[in-house]
């Protein structure tokens, strides 16, 4: 319920600078070959369901200099969504949940990044699910920047992030009561963002 994805950027803006004095603002683009959106949500009370969203894009501009983050965009495909059980997926899908149909896209936009640590920080944007469209703050952590020791040695930066949202916010109220779907939904991205060198 949340892709809240492209969201990846905001990582950045909380970590130390890894570039030389002389950088300047960069883009980036999330690398789809390492990049997870999953979510955890409670079922009657007994487990947490684990899903994900398989296809999302998403892209950024940062200054390692000024250690600023611009222009964070990133888009799941509610079709996407994938917990290992078709007929649970369909009803994710459906209007008591996503509304895929009508709302084909989850969307993330950053709107204010601010550091708390060395490599942490606090991302604020907006979610937009089922065409509605709400604040979250992400908790990121910048685990890794550098260039690839093999193949093209491409400059990437590794991120961590994770926040949790109350579906019923975004119009998602089907088995809220009773506790059978749990609210509180965990939003868990990992993901590698390559910059453009080009």
């Amino acid at each position: 319920m949340f892709r809240a994805a492209r969201f990846v950027a905001f990582a950045l803006v909380a970590c130390v600078a890894v570039t030389p004095a002389r950088a300047e603002p960069r883009h980036y683009v999330l690398d789809q070959e390492h990049l997870a959106i999953s979510f955890l949500v409670t079922h009657l009370g007994f487990a947490k369901v684990l899903g994900q969203f398989l296809t999302a894009s998403g892209s950024f501009i940062y200054d390692a200099e000024a250690r600023t983050v611009e222009n964070i965009r990133v888009e799941i495909d509610a079709k996407s969504v994938f917990s290992n059980h078709k007929r649970r997926d369909d009803h994710v899908r459906s209007k008591d949940f996503l509304s895929a149909k009508a709302n084909p896209m989850i969307t993330f936009v950053g709107t204010k990044a601010e550091p708390t640590g060395e490599t942490t920080g606090k991302v604020h944007g907006d979610l937009t699910i089922r065409g509605v469209t709400k604040p979250v703050v992400l908790d990121v952590t910048l685990n890794k920047a550098g260039r690839y020791p093999f193949l093209d040695k491409h400059y990437a930066v590794g991120v961590s992030a994770r926040t949790t949202i109350k579906r019923a916010e975004w119009g998602m109220t089907y088995a809220v009561d009773g506790d059978i779907v749990g609210n509180e939904v965990e939003i868990i991205l990992e993901f590698e963002a390559i910059r453009q060198d080009g």
